[in-house]
């Protein structure tokens, strides 16, 4: 099939295209799964009109353009994600958020979903907390943040393929929640209000304005050296509130990384935030 040719680069090509990963986001490539990058660039090399991995990387250094780089970041970012993805977990958010509100009447909580990529878990959490109104529970502020230009464009317009739709979707959200359009599903443009998007990279940046009640960072650390993951806990636990509360992914953990977090007593699989010079026998349990 024509086009249908591997695209082969030399480990020089591949080292450089690693190391430009991360340079831009702090994201590393292990050896046993360099194939992604000739997997992901595929496509890019073959609409830029080049042959080989090589031929990419001359481009990038005779070009030197911000819009070329930011491209090959774009197609080498896991941008895996899915709609009401660990659905448990998000439902303990939930419940979390209303405890939190019994507590603290009259403040709105403030959640952070970094690492958001095209938006599915933001706009889950934005459908959660609007049916739970109808039993009462305020809405909280949503700010989805990601290193991504693409991936937030994306996630702003609100457009899902069908297979992304069907992913984590009743058909009940679906047709109360997304309009068809060509092919595609758009999303409510009142379900895309409820989410702040911002450009963020966890690897270098600080954390966004004002303290959060429930931070998510979840199945983002498992791409970063083991001292960039306590670098960057130690920007999510700046965030926090004390007492509040971070979730990580299924496969993370703060444990040998952080003494900021505990493992919530109360909430099964999130962590609280606490002042690190507490002594953990006397930590109070989250939410208390």
């Amino acid at each position: 099939m024509p086009g249908s040719a591997p695209i082969q680069g030399s480990a020089a090509a591949m080292n450089m295209i690693a190391a430009l990963l991360e340079q831009r986001t702090g994201q590393q490539i292990a050896a046993n799964r360099a194939w992604r990058i000739e997997t992901a660039l595929k496509p890019l090399i073959r609409e830029r009109g080049l042959a080989t991995l090589d031929e990419l990387v001359a481009a990038l250094v005779v070009s030197r353009t911000p819009e070329l780089s930011e491209m090959v970041v774009d197609a080498l970012l896991n941008q895996e994600t899915s709609f009401f993805r660990d659905a448990a977990v998000l439902e303990s958010i939930g419940d979390a958020a209303w405890e939190m509100q019994a507590e603290m009447p009259g403040r709105r909580l403030r959640l952070w979903s970094a690492g958001c990529s095209t938006g599915q878990e933001p706009l889950s959490l934005a459908m959660m907390f609007t049916e739970r109104e109808s039993k009462g529970q305020s809405p909280p502020e949503i700010i989805a943040t990601d290193v991504s230009g693409a991936a937030l464009a994306r996630a702003r317009a609100g457009r899902y393929s069908q297979f992304e739709i069907q992913r984590g979707l009743s058909v009940l959200r679906m047709i109360s929640w997304f309009e068809g359009s060509g092919g595609e599903w758009v999303a409510n443009p009142e379900l895309v209000r409820k989410v702040q998007y911002r450009q963020h990279n966890l690897a270098g940046d600080g954390p966004p304005p004002g303290r959060f009640d429930i931070v998510l960072c979840r199945n983002v650390l498992l791409y970063f050296s083991a001292a960039l993951r306590r670098k960057v806990l130690d920007t999510l636990a700046a965030a926090v509130r004390p007492g509040g509360l971070l979730v990580l992914g299924a496969g993370e953990t703060v444990i040998g990384l952080s003494d900021h977090f505990v493992p919530s007593e109360r909430f099964r699989g999130l962590y609280q935030a606490v002042d690190p010079g507490t002594p953990a026998h006397s930590t109070r349990l989250a939410l208390r």
